[in-house]
């Protein structure tokens, strides 16, 4: 499959070096572990693995997840993606 589409994010600086690391001592790349995760994904439905908190926390997945999402950058990303497929399919 052709890799045609470019996907940016925004993430912590200090949470992109560490998992940078990690993967390349797993003999891959961040990138690559994207693109698994998001072929998994729809392999499965939803997400690739079960969200799961600390044990020592009262928040809900949801609620653990939605603390690393920002509602501006949401609304943009999801415009972009609008005007993206638009584009394309124009």
């Amino acid at each position: 499959m052709a890799k045609e589409s470019i996907v940016q994010i925004r993430i912590d600086s200090q949470v992109k070096e560490e998992v940078e690391k990690l993967y390349m001592n797993m003999g891959t790349s961040f990138p690559e572990a994207v693109r698994v995760f998001a072929s998994q994904s729809l392999l499965d439905h939803g997400y690739p693995f079960v969200p799961r908190t600390y044990k020592n926390t009262t928040k809900s997945i949801r609620g653990a997840l939605r603390e690393y999402a920002s509602d501006t950058l949401r609304e943009k990303e999801s415009e972009a993606f609008r005007k993206a497929m638009v584009t394309k399919h124009a």
